[in-house]
C-alpha cells in the first residue's frame, strides 16, 4: 500500500469531477489501496475548503454529505505526528503543514496538482511530489 500525502488540491478537485484524476485516487483511497496520511490541521483544512460555499456551489454536496465523505475519508487515513518543523520552506505558509505532514509520515509521496510549489523543498527531504495523473500511472504498473 503506497503512504501519501494529499494536498487539499487534490481533495477539492476530486469532489467536483468524478471523471477526474483526483477523484480516480479517492477511489484508490476508498479501495485500501492507498493510505493518505494526515496531521488535525491538514484534515481541519480539508474540512475548511471543502464547506466553502463557493466549493459546496460547485459540487452541490450539502454540509451533511460533506461530513460523511469527510468521515470515510478519516476512517481510511493513517494520523502523523509532526516532531520536526522546518518552516518556512515554502512560499505559501499554508502549504507547510502538508510538507511537514509528508516528510514526518515519511510518505512515499505528496500528491498536489502544484508540483512546481513543492518541488524544491520537498527535495531536500528526499520527498518525491508528484501529480495525481502520475500516481495513477504509477499504481497501474
Amino acid at each position: 500500500m503506497r503512504r501519501v500525502v494529499l494536498d487539499t488540491s487534490v481533495i477539492a478537485t476530486a469532489l467536483r469531477s468524478a471523471s477526474g484524476a483526483g477523484n480516480a485516487v479517492l477511489r484508490l483511497v476508498a479501495q485500501g489501496e492507498i493510505a493518505p496520511l494526515v496531521t488535525p490541521g491538514l484534515f481541519l483544512e480539508y474540512e475548511d475548503v471543502l464547506k466553502r460555499p463557493e466549493q459546496r456551489l460547485v459540487t452541490g454536496l450539502s454540509l451533511d454529505e460533506i461530513d460523511r465523505f469527510l468521515a470515510a475519508l478519516a476512517s481510511a487515513c493513517e494520523p502523523v505526528e509532526i516532531r520536526f518543523q522546518w518552516r518556512p520552506q515554502l512560499a505559501d505558509p499554508g502549504d507547510e503543514m502538508v510538507l511537514e505532514t509528508a516528510v514526518n509520515g515519511r510518505a512515499d509521496a505528496l500528491v498536489t496538482y502544484n508540483v512546481r510549489d513543492f518541488a524544491a523543498a520537498a527535495g531536500k527531504f528526499g520527498l518525491r511530489v508528484i501529480k495525481p495523473g502520475q500516481l495513477l500511472m504509477e499504481m497501474r504498473q
